[in-house]
């Protein structure tokens, strides 16, 4: 998968070299909160959960997580991707800001052009999500986007129930 570029923001599939800010994002407050504590420490760290976790799905599929950066300056300043999760059926699109960077349209812009380029290039039929009950800013994003509640559902290994979206092309 090359890069999408939006008005403001550009998506490129994350790679080792972007370690550095997988740590920051996977240890920020909201991530821990809302997505959980991954157990990523270092940078050392950072890469192997990159080579095992984000590698490997770009090689089968072609996609996986997007570091999204500003335009403007460069800056990283989140995530967003499709995920083929396990428990789920169907491919999962999520998205995670640092703190500074929420509630100014980045996660809308992000997503909304990589739900377009899983429909388009990807020849995904539908696409999925899933939030914590607790987490209204997503919820309000994922209906923003178009994407209807589905159901609750536990994933494996896993305790919390989550709320499952979905859309369809």
């Amino acid at each position: 998968m090359s890069s999408i570029a939006t008005e403001r923001l550009v998506l490129k599939p994350t790679t080792v070299e972007d370690a550095a800010f997988i740590l920051e994002l996977l240890n920020s407050p909201k991530w821990l909160k809302f997505i959980g504590d991954r157990n990523v420490k270092s940078i050392a760290e950072a890469e192997a959960y990159i080579k095992e976790r984000m590698l490997p799905q770009f090689e089968r599929l072609g996609f996986t997580n997007n570091v999204v950066i500003r335009k403007a300056d460069g800056k990283k300043i989140g995530a967003c991707g499709l995920y083929d999760r396990d428990g789920l059926e169907g491919i999962d699109i999520g998205f995670a800001f640092l703190p500074g960077f929420e509630g100014q349209g980045y996660g809308y812009e992000s997503a909304s052009a990589l739900l377009q380029t899983a429909f388009k290039d990807y020849k995904l039929n539908r696409v999925i999500a899933i939030t914590s009950k607790h987490n209204m800013p997503s919820q309000n994003l994922l209906i923003k986007l178009g994407l209807n509640f589905e159901s609750m559902i536990t994933l494996p290994y896993e305790n919390e129930e989550l709320m499952l979206f979905s859309i369809e092309n």
